[in-house]
């Protein structure tokens, strides 16, 4: 299969370029620098530049581009910037498909968890409605992009949750904490995060690729926890502590908006189609998922 990906350079990006290219895929990267290889071909998404033949030839398109949500405070520039980032290379790349004759035959579009706002426990599946709020906003004008693909085009809306890396991503900064033993839970850590291991991020991927789901689809383990129970099993992995705990004020002080959406909202989300679909977790339980972050898996069985 030929994929055409735009946002390969980053944590989510670069993993899921390695999948594909280790299970026999060809994989063309999409830049906005000068290409390093033969692999990489420019576009100017900001723009709304992407030469249609790049596509052509193409089984597969798989769209990440997004600036980082959590990577500076929430000023009106930079949510407009959160919201174009995501827009401007989706059309882009709708574009460039409809003024194909024969435009690949997938489009999986990036979206996120937050698309339905806060809900507290409420569990969540795909037909769910959307939130409120600047992130559910952002979620839901991204797929309406996607949305315009042409018709028979079969278009996939992965909502990803809280992505555990053993580096970067939504971890990048509480891990070093919880190695430390100075990391905790933010307010009172009753408010639930859908989370996913890096390496079934990829997977499932590769399984929509492969598969003939469409529409959105929850992206995340099939086991639900919240805060406390995800910082204490990574604490427990990182034989460290968890103790300190980040109020909930003091977020919202801090981080405003950005504190109120994306460390303090709530989304119990449950994996239906990719359950229904038939895909297979490589860490479908938190302690195996800790365990994974932490370097630890299977560490027990040796002992």
């Amino acid at each position: 299969m030929r994929i055409v990906m735009a946002g390969a350079s980053g944590l989510l990006g670069t993993h899921m370029s390695e999948t594909f290219r280790d299970a026999g895929h060809e994989v063309t990267a999409l830049v906005r620098r000068e290409p390093a290889s033969s692999g990489e071909i420019r576009w100017d998404p900001a723009n709304g530049l992407l030469d249609p033949s790049v596509l052509a030839g193409a089984d597969a398109v798989v769209n990440l581009s997004g600036a980082g949500i959590g990577d500076r405070p929430w000023t009106r520039k930079r949510v407009d910037e959160l919201l174009s980032s995501r827009i401007e290379p989706t059309r882009t790349l709708t574009q460039a498909m409809r003024q194909l004759d024969v435009p690949p035959a997938t489009f999986i579009s990036q979206s996120g968890a937050n698309y339905y706002g806060d809900t507290g426990n409420t569990v969540l599946r795909e037909d769910a409605p959307a939130g409120s709020g600047i992130l559910s906003r952002i979620c839901v004008e991204w797929e309406a992009a996607a949305a315009t693909a042409p018709a028979g085009v079969r278009v996939v809306t992965p909502r990803t949750g809280v992505v555990l890396s053993r580096s970067g991503g939504a971890m990048g900064r509480l891990l070093p904490l919880l190695r430390l033993g100075v990391g905790g839970p933010f307010g009172d850590g009753r408010q639930f995060w859908p989370w996913i291991t890096l390496p079934d991020v990829s997977a499932a991927f590769l399984f929509l690729l492969e598969s003939p789901v469409s529409g959105p689809v929850n992206l995340c383990a099939p086991e639900d926890a919240d805060v406390n129970t995800i910082v204490e099993e990574l604490a427990r992995a990182l034989h460290r502590p968890a103790i300190f705990r980040v109020p909930a004020p003091v977020l919202r002080l801090v981080m405003r908006n950005l504190a109120e959406e994306l460390l303090l909202s709530s989304q119990r989300m449950e994996p239906a189609v990719l359950a229904g679909a038939g895909f297979r977790w490589q860490h479908p339980a938190l302690a195996q998922a800790a365990q994974w972050v932490a370097g630890t898996e299977g560490a027990e069985a040796l002992d």
